[in-house]
């Protein structure tokens, strides 16, 4: 089975993207898509980093932990709130923390906010960092604006069917992503 990689980006107190993360995470198992992890940002806790992974001489045993989780999965779901126009600075830290682990790697983003637009103006940010890194990024997108009224606490979506298929494509697209990947990587 593919395991995927959920990255809970935000490390905000009273956050709501991690809704989201966790609805991908039971969309996944309950459709036995693939073994999916989230990888929670807010309780990594990370320093600002200084240096790259692969060049610390006494890296932190999360900071490896987190690089091999990203080394070893599939593909990627970055779930990103937007700040002000921009996704956090905790994800553009790990982003930074790491450099081959994102080559080549298929990443499909989903985009938080508590507005109308979706968090749209982040996910360009964010596409151009990590196409600098020659990450595969997926062209389907998951934007989800009014997250307060769209996802409750425990990931389960207000409208279960419309959210489901659209879920369903942005899932596909990123599971062909992994497979075609997996041709033209070996």
């Amino acid at each position: 089975m593919i395991k995927i990689a959920i990255i809970s980006s935000s490390v905000r107190i009273g956050r709501k993207s991690d809704r989201v993360a966790l609805y991908f995470q039971k969309y996944l198992a309950e459709n036995d898509v693939a073994d999916a992890e989230i990888l929670d940002l807010g309780k990594y806790n990370f320093p600002i980093f200084s240096e790259r992974l692969k060049n610390q001489k006494h890296p932190l045993e999360s900071a490896v932990d987190f690089g091999k989780k990203i080394e070893d999965a599939g593909g990627i779901i970055i779930v990103s709130p937007e700040y002000n126009g921009g996704y956090p600075a905790s994800l553009k830290n790990v982003i930074d923390l790491l450099y081959d682990e994102w080559h080549r790697k298929p990443i499909a983003i989903v985009t938080v906010s508590d507005g109308v637009f979706g968090g749209t103006q982040a996910l360009i940010s964010l596409q151009f960092t990590l196409w600098k890194l020659k990450a595969t990024i997926v062209t389907a997108m998951f934007p989800v604006r009014n997250v307060q009224e769209t996802f409750n606490e425990n990931g389960e979506a207000n409208d279960q069917i419309t959210t489901d298929k659209l879920a369903s494509i942005f899932i596909e697209e990123l599971t062909k992503t992994i497979e075609f990947n997996k041709k033209i990587v070996k």
